[in-house]
């Protein structure tokens, strides 16, 4: 997906921020929308479509985290949080939530669209192929490998933009362990112990849809002293 396709949701309850983020992304290419708290932005997405949603934590009343944990029950909507910089916690809650990636304030814009268009590459191209699908199967859970889709019988599972591309690169290397450098690397992220613990985060939430018991993994599996491994039946 390029800038030219989409649509984004800014939510900050700073109006100067707000709206030098809505003027900088407009002319690189982004239909944005606005909105001042979480509230507001609840009003929105009950109309509206979004490809990704910018998203402060710290805001008056319903917090960007609550916000996030809330959306995720309806929504695989990308999110971006935005945090104050230090707030180490709130950015692992705020993975834990179903964020996508975040970003400590003060920020260069600049930064922020590298960070938007990464997210927005990772989004699975939804393309109907005419081939038959492959599937790999995880007890009752199909993960469709062209679709980028995960399902439980008849039931979609939804999966968060992160999530998507984790599957993809698990499967693409099935029964191979993938160390945590690796995978920030292919999610385009930067390299450190941060980011690798961000992993960490993404890989607990993704085994809650995989496994039956997410504490004892049988299909996404630690490798000792490797990584992460994705042994599908």
């Amino acid at each position: 997906m390029s800038s030219m396709d989409a649509h984004l949701l800014i939510v900050d309850d700073d109006e100067r921020i707000r709206t030098l983020l809505q003027k900088f992304l407009m002319r690189h290419g982004f239909l944005v929308t606005a909105a001042r708290d979480a509230a507001h932005a609840r009003r929105i997405l009950a109309g509206l479509d979004f490809d990704l949603i910018v998203l402060d934590v710290m805001m008056p009343g319903e917090d960007g985290v609550s916000l996030t944990r809330s959306l995720r029950e309806t929504l695989a909507t990308p999110i971006l949080l935005l945090t104050a910089k230090g707030e180490t916690d709130n950015r692992i809650e705020g993975l834990e939530a179903g964020a996508d990636d975040y970003l400590a304030k003060p920020f260069e814009p600049k930064e922020l669209l590298l960070r938007i268009n990464a997210i927005l590459r990772r989004m699975p191209d939804t393309s109907v192929s005419d081939s038959a699908p492959k599937v790999l199967s995880m007890g009752p859970i199909r993960y469709d490998i062209e679709r980028g889709e995960l399902w439980q019988g008849d039931d979609l599972v939804r999966l968060t933009a992160t999530e998507i591309q984790l599957m993809r690169i698990f499967a693409a290397q099935p029964g191979a362990a993938l160390s945590r450098s690796k995978l920030v690397e292919e999610l385009g992220r930067d390299r450190g112990q941060a980011q690798e613990r961000a992993v960490d985060v993404q890989i607990t939430r993704l085994r809650r849809k995989i496994e039956d018991n997410p504490k004892q993994p049988r299909y996404l599996q630690t490798v000792r002293g490797a990584g992460y491994m994705l042994a599908p039946d």
